[in-house]
Parts: structure tokens; C-alpha cells; sequence
């Protein structure tokens, strides 16, 4: 699956929006080391370079064009104590260790969340923080439910014959039985329910084009848009656009805060 950068930062200030909430909570005094696991297109991962200006901060991910999108718009010149590298959530090492690791939107892509916090385990300093949001139990169930029936239909079942569901979305539950096995104390695990906005049919259509690739990228690239134009119709049809031309997503977050 292969991202794209431009895509996705124009349809991910959700994503950027919930993300911020967060830093405000993390109260840094500047000087903090920051891993950012799945720093995307790396405009979050800047918010914290500027939030930390005698510290250092270092994005990864494991697709190649985000890094390098990351690595062109947010460049060292600019942002002196900021770095990107391709990394693999599930193999985090680097040449040092960190106050803070933060994970915005990804550990739903992660087959082994174990590996993830063992990972982090070794790169944090005693008493360092873990923050991870992502998509938690129940996370965009209408969409899902749409795209699920849609692909069923007889122009669309072909594609789908031997697709299985990509994405972990796991419970407080879960994480409070994986965390204190990689050697962590768990300071609050929650799941957040969240209302996702887009403009109109045309924002909806982006936001799936741009995160629902496993779905959408089953069907041939001449046949792409027919498919998402009938999953927003779909789904408005059962969610319809609001007084001011909004669609709505009831998304489901779930939010883990943990220490070494």
C-alpha cells in the first residue's frame, strides 16, 4: 500500500486537530526528547520541534514517500533540532534514548502492538512518558459498515474475494494487559468518542480516498472513484449533511498514557 503524502495532508486536520489536543496536555518545558512513531507527512512532528526548541525530536515511519515528504517541507535548515527516518513500529531503535514517545493515528495499522511497546521500553528514560492515540474499538463502524456492503455487491465482490479487515482496533482492555508486560505503568487508557467533519461530499470523498486505501485500492484505478462516489452517497444516504453542508463520522479514539 502505498501512501500519498499530498493526499493525505490535505484530508488529515482531524487527525491534526486531535493531535494538538494532546500536546497541550504533555506540559513541555522545551528542552524534552520526542519520538514521533508514525509521523506521516511530519507536520505534527513540527509542532513539537517548535514546542521543544532546546530539545530534539525525531519522526518515523515506515513508508518511504511520507519520509520523504517530511524530510522536503519540514528540512533541517528550518527546524535544526528535528529529523525524520523510515522505521518500522514494530523495530524502534535508534542511537538514543527518550523523555517522551507520542503516536498519533497509527497503532491501528499495527499487527503487534507487543513489539511496539517493547520497542518503546528500550528507547525511553527511566521514568519517560508513552502517549498513543489511534482508533480504538468500535472506530468509524458506519463508514466500515458502508464500505463493507458496498464491497459485497456484485459490480464489487470479485475484488474483495480474499480481503481480510486490516485494521487493530484494540480496548483499554487490551492495552491494559500489554503494557505492564513490556515494563510499563499505565497512567490512563480510554476509549474517546470524537465527531469527524468534512465539507460536503467532496471533503467525505477525500478523507476515504485518503484512509481507506484497503478497501479502495482493491478496485482498479479507472474504476476507483465509482466505488468511493457510492460509498458517500451510501453513506449519506444513512448519515445526511448538515444545516451547514457537514458530514459527520463518529470516530472512536483510544488514548494511552503509560510510563517506564
Amino acid at each position: 500500500m502505498i501512501w500519498d503524502p499530498e493526499d493525505y495532508a490535505k484530508n488529515s486536520s482531524a487527525q491534526l486537530g486531535w493531535a494538538t489536543e494532546l500536546i497541550g496536555k504533555l506540559r513541555l518545558d522545551g528542552h524534552e526528547a520526542l519520538l514521533d512513531v508514525g509521523c506521516g507527512d511530519g507536520k505534527i512532528t513540527a509542532e513539537f520541534a517548535k514546542a521543544v526548541p532546546r530539545g530534539f525530536v525525531l519522526g518515523v515511519d515506515s513508508s518511504t514517500p511520507f519520509v520523504a515528504y517530511a524530510r522536503l517541507h519540514y528540512p533541517s535548515v528550518t527546524y535544526p533540532n528535528l529529523r525524520f527516518e523510515e522505521m518500522d513500529a514494530r523495530q524502534l531503535a535508534y542511537s538514543r534514548l527518550f523523555d517522551i514517545i507520542f503516536s498519533n493515528a497509527t497503532l491501528h495499522w499495527v499487527d503487534d502492538p507487543g513489539a511496539f511497546l517493547a520497542g518503546c521500553a528500550r528507547l525511553l528514560k527511566p521514568g519517560g512518558r508513552l502517549i498513543v492515540s489511534c482508533g480504538g474499538a468500535g472506530n468509524a463502524a458506519g463508514i466500515i459498515a458502508v464500505m463493507e456492503a458496498q464491497a459485497r455487491t456484485p459490480r464489487w465482490a470479485g475484488y474483495f474475494a480474499d480481503f481480510t479487515f486490516p485494521y487493530f482496533f484494540n480496548s483499554p482492555a487490551d492495552y491494559e494487559q500489554w503494557l505492564p508486560k513490556a515494563g510499563f505503568f499505565s497512567t490512563h487508557t480510554e476509549l474517546v468518542e470524537k465527531d469527524m467533519t468534512h465539507g460536503g461530499r467532496e471533503g467525505l470523498a477525500g478523507w476515504i480516498r485518503t484512509t481507506w486505501m484497503p478497501y479502495t485500492h482493491r478496485i482498479p484505478e479507472n474504476q476507483r472513484e465509482i466505488f468511493i462516489a457510492e460509498c458517500v452517497g451510501a453513506y449519506l444516504d444513512q448519515h445526511p449533511l448538515d444545516d451547514l453542508g457537514r458530514s459527520h463520522v463518529r470516530m472512536i479514539r483510544l488514548e494511552v498514557e503509560a510510563h517506564t
